[in-house]
């Protein structure tokens, strides 16, 4: 067997999320089935990270062994051919070691999450940003993420069906960016860490962004992070502004 590394973007919008799952469409299930009109021994594909519904990858990686020998070029361009019906682009494949595992040897994950604030309804970005129609007050979202910088027991921005063996976790980067769009404002949250608790980010979003929007003091986040408690986090941000951006090995 070959081992190959597919770099993959997609519009989540249509999918019921990355993992197989019986009678849902699903990412890994379309792209798997893509590969096996390619090569139909193909086993083992596996990726980096298991977006939820409606969530989007520009930089998603996944691996898969096949049976014959390929050109990087070829492999890439045939899976794409059979995936024209989809929202799903095979942006990059080359040949991996055998020891490489998407998921695994991940040292690095990168997420961006998108939020458009304007008063009227979303038409080109339906789908791909959370749309709020209050500003929100970034100096206090930079200061609130600043007490989620390192490593803490996340348990408060844990789902409860997370298969995580500890709630511990160390975040390296939240950034925190806004720009005038048309008639409204994007803002973009970017964050880092090695591997993120299921529903982590999403959990965060919804957090930075009562904020933002002052229903919350900056100095609530730290307050909820400490008390490990489920029940005093926000409610999940939608999964449409979320984007697993790169992985690094």
């Amino acid at each position: 067997m070959y081992r190959y590394a597919l770099t993959i973007e997609y519009d989540g919008s249509p999918f019921h999320g990355w993992q197989i799952q019986n009678n849902t469409t699903t990412v890994q299930g379309v792209v798997f089935d893509a590969i096996k009109k390619l090569d139909m021994n193909s086993k083992n594909f596996v990726g980096a990270g298991r977006t939820d519904a409606g969530v989007h990858a520009v930089g998603q990686v996944a691996h898969v062994d096949l049976a014959t020998k390929r050109d990087c070029e070829t492999v890439q361009k045939a899976i794409n051919f059979f995936l024209n019906k989809y929202p799903i682009s095979i942006v990059g494949a080359k040949e991996v070691s055998k020891d490489f595992h998407a998921r695994f040897s991940a040292i690095q994950r990168h997420y961006t999450y998108k939020i458009f604030s304007r008063t009227t309804d979303l038409t080109f970005e339906k789908n791909q940003f959370w749309h709020v129609k209050h500003s929100l007050d970034i100096s206090n979202m930079k200061l609130g993420a600043s007490y989620l910088i390192g490593k803490h027991d996340f348990t408060t921005f844990m789902s409860s069906i997370c298969q995580a063996s500890s709630p511990i976790k160390t975040i390296d980067i939240i950034s925190i960016q806004s720009e005038k769009k048309r008639d409204g404002i994007t803002y973009e949250i970017k964050l880092s860490a090695r591997s993120f608790l299921h529903n982590q980010v999403r959990s965060i979003i919804g957090c930075l962004e009562k904020v933002g929007y002052g229903k919350w003091e900056p100095q609530k986040i730290q307050e909820i992070l400490l008390s490990r408690e489920r029940s005093r986090c926000a409610a999940l941000a939608p999964p449409c502004g979320l984007y697993l951006t790169k992985i690094e090995y």
